[in-house]
């Protein structure tokens, strides 16, 4: 249906950028989520993706066809580049029956006006258009009933929208988006005021609405859950950076820094502050101030060459900024952008005062459902708390001062005070360079044999 493209775009309210000079590919028929915290562009993105909002420079395409062009002057407005709209807000006509509601965009379709074809299509030429005129009675039917079995509202064509739930408002919204036969929808946390059990259903609904209309899904939320049960490829924005553009399980096992890390899991990661150096094929590394780990890394990557791969690169990136500090119109950004500040659970704030960090100095990143326990496992701990949901249990383990999450799955009855063992699985084990926050490789660790000490 559609294949969207943008190069270099960004969107800024003097030295304050939305969006800072985005570079993203979205392919046909692809379901992509823009994901992020609060304020971090992700709207914006998908609002000058859409027209309805200019960025201030770049360019943007759709089928290669260029719908914003700072350099060539070019800003085509909404209504002409075929795309449909759901927001949080569904703004049904409270006063229309649900036909009326799905068949108002068609009435009004004339000068981009589109052909039905006995299935209930709208048909376009190569081009997109299609002769001027409006369509008739039975096309507006045919157009409506095709896109209200689609979501499953047939039976529903008679009644207003204060006479349905606000999942079937939904789908009402979402069969009115779709009637006009739009290249890509785009979607801005459609599910935030359902509940939770609706959310779950909606979301099973969309990724088969996906499938059925062959239409590009440009969805945008802050909840994780979301972007990792619906999405094809998840872009992970920050502070107006995008921090990551992959495949869900990617963005989850293999992140690009701690900020994605963080965000992206519940419960989320574990991190665990390391010292320690390369020793052969191994890092020897000390965690919880006194417990002895062993970090294999996957693929037998040395750390030093991996800092020098990474000092080049990051020269680059400032030789670039440099290179476009000196261009005319440059503004300086305002909202600079920081290593992000990861958290380390503890039961109470030991007082520590940060020193200063070196490349000796790591973080790793333990999902919880890497952690096992059992009776011969290497580190003792206590059970600090103990969350049972049938399926699983959520444990916090209690490790001198530190406390770490596990998932445990199986109906495990943990007390609290309980004293376990504990070891780390998989190779799926995370290493950060505390410096800098980006991820170094992805390995094993294994715990040296020690007993639980409290502060």
């Amino acid at each position: 249906m559609a294949r969207i493209e943008l190069k270099n775009v960004s969107k800024r309210w003097g030295g304050y950028y939305a969006v800072e000079h985005l570079d993203l590919t979205i392919e046909d028929n692809a379901f992509v989520t823009l994901l992020g915290p609060s304020g971090c562009g992700k709207t914006t993105t998908l609002r000058m993706i859409a027209g309805l909002e200019t960025p201030t420079e770049g360019r943007i395409t759709i089928d290669d066809v260029p719908m914003f062009d700072s350099d060539l002057g070019i800003n085509v407005p909404p209504n002409k580049r075929r795309v449909g709209f759901l927001f949080q807000n569904y703004a049904l006509w409270p006063n229309m029956t649900v036909f009326q509601n799905i068949a108002f965009g068609l009435s009004n379709i004339n000068e981009s006006g589109a052909r039905v074809n006995e299935n209930g299509e709208v048909e376009r030429d190569e081009t997109g258009k299609s002769p001027a005129r409006k369509l008739s009675k039975e096309e507006i039917k045919r157009a409506v009933d095709r896109v209200s079995a689609i979501v499953k509202i047939g039976q529903f064509m008679d009644r207003y929208p204060s006479e349905l739930s606000g999942g079937q408002q939904q789908r009402v919204a979402i069969a009115r988006t779709l009637a006009p036969g739009p290249r890509v929808l785009f979607m801005d946390e459609p599910l935030s005021n359902l509940d939770a059990k609706l959310r779950l259903e909606m979301r099973s609904e969309l990724q088969r609405l996906h499938l059925s209309t062959g239409s590009t899904f440009v969805y945008v939320t802050h909840d994780q859950m979301e972007a990792m049960t619906l999405a094809t490829r998840i872009c992970l924005i920050d502070n107006g950076v995008l921090q990551q553009y992959d495949e869900p399980l990617t963005v989850y096992n293999t992140p690009n820094n701690l900020f994605v890390a963080d965000f992206v899991g519940n419960p989320a990661v574990n991190f665990i502050e390391a010292t320690g150096s390369q020793n052969g094929d191994t890092l020897d590394l000390t965690i919880f101030k006194n417990i002895k780990a062993a970090f294999k890394p996957n693929g037998g990557l040395k750390i030093a060459d991996w800092y020098a791969k990474d000092d080049q690169q990051q020269a680059d990136i400032q030789a670039e900024k440099a290179r476009k500090a000196k261009e005319p119109g440059y503004v300086e950004k305002t909202n600079k952008d920081t290593v992000f500040k990861y958290n380390i659970a503890q039961v109470e704030d030991d007082g520590e005062k940060a020193s200063a960090i070196s490349r000796s100095d790591f973080v790793l990143g333990v999902r919880p459902e890497f952690i096992r326990i059992g009776d011969n496992e290497a580190v003792e701990g206590e059970v600090f708390s103990a969350m049972p949901t049938g399926m699983e249990t959520t444990v916090r383990i209690r490790v001198d001062n530190f406390l770490l999450t596990a998932v445990v799955f199986g109906g495990v009855v943990y007390k609290i005070g309980q004293k376990v063992r504990l070891s780390f699985s998989g190779d799926n084990i995370m290493l950060f360079s505390r410096e800098n926050g980006r991820l170094i490789v992805n390995g094993s660790a294994e715990l040296k044999s020690s007993k639980l000490v409290k502060s």
